[in-house]
């Protein structure tokens, strides 16, 4: 494996809340950021530019923006669907940006209203605003292992497109388990296939744990040299537009994980494990998941 340090991004606070109805009181994400960021969590997606309409648990995503900004060392991102939440998110002072382009032609219509020829001019659009206002840019290739709607994606296909947005002047990728569909073998397969199309710019794996598979996905991206891997506290979150797609890896787990193996995250995992009381005390009731938070640290455990 030969990694010495991992980067672990926390997404809860934005895809493991865009699945839930309830909505978090601003002051409570926060102090859950805030919370995170102090356990050593470097990277966190804070929320995401969609219109308040559609999604109104990001409706407060600037305000919660301002305030992670002002977190040392914290790199601060979060979700656009389009240029239009890019400039938005631009004007709010994030750090960096990522657009789902999702493989699966039928989940992105149903998701974003746009085929893949519109979603490349979309993208095409969003490097300008992200150059222009130096913020790094991601394209998250999602539904990258299979799709609630179309079943199987053609591996291909996502090398195809991956390829199409380098050349639109994309310089960073993730490869996105939307649905909880990828396996070990297939996360090897598309990892290499998709570096052969982009080379290093294919840095981040977004995994869910639908099917129990979350961890042996991670340890496969791992063996291909992946470094970063978004995971959700408690294991909240999934994708409101692709039907039984739910479960984030758990972050506290995957910390677990990786410490445990002697992968460096930089995360004390005592107290990350003590910010799911915030969580908690935000959302009464509200599943939250996770082996390692029920079980405790094994006696003499250390990082």
């Amino acid at each position: 494996m030969g990694v010495s340090m991992i980067l672990i991004s926390e997404v809860g606070p934005r895809d493991g809340l865009q699945s839930i109805d309830r909505v978090m009181p601003t002051e409570a994400k926060k102090a859950w950021i805030a919370a995170e960021a102090a356990a050593g969590v470097r990277e966190i997606e804070v929320g995401s530019f969609v219109p308040p309409s559609l999604l109104p648990q990001m409706a407060d995503t600037a305000e919660v923006v301002a305030f992670a900004r002002t977190i040392p060392g914290l790199n601060v991102v979060a979700l656009v669907p389009n240029a239009k939440g890019a400039a938005r998110a631009v004007e709010a002072g994030v750090h960096g940006m990522s657009i789902p382009f999702s493989m699966s032609e039928t989940h992105s219509i149903k998701n974003v209203r746009k085929d893949h020829a519109a979603m490349l001019d979309e993208v095409r659009a969003v490097v300008g605003i992200a150059a222009e206002a130096g913020v790094k840019f991601a394209v998250g290739l999602s539904t990258a292992f299979g799709c609630t709607m179309e079943g199987p994606v053609s591996e291909d296909a996502v090398v195809r497109l991956a390829a199409a947005c380098a050349e639109a002047g994309v310089t960073e990728f993730s490869l996105s388990d939307t649905t909880g569909y990828a396996n070990p073998a297939q996360v090897r397969r598309l990892v290499k296939g998709v570096r052969g199309a982009v080379g290093e710019r294919l840095t981040t794996l977004h995994l869910h744990n639908t099917r129990g598979l979350g961890l042996a996905n991670v340890l496969a991206g791992l063996d291909e040299g992946i470094t970063t891997f978004d995971a959700s506290l408690g294991g909240l979150g999934g994708c409101p537009f692709a039907p039984g797609a739910s479960g984030n890896i758990v972050t506290e787990d995957l910390v677990f994980m990786l410490q445990a193996m002697g992968v460096e995250t930089g995360i004390d995992l005592p107290a990350l494990l003590k910010v799911r009381d915030i969580v908690a005390a935000a959302l009464p009731g509200e599943p939250l998941y996770g082996f390692t938070p029920d079980a405790g640290l094994p006696l003499g455990f250390a990082a």
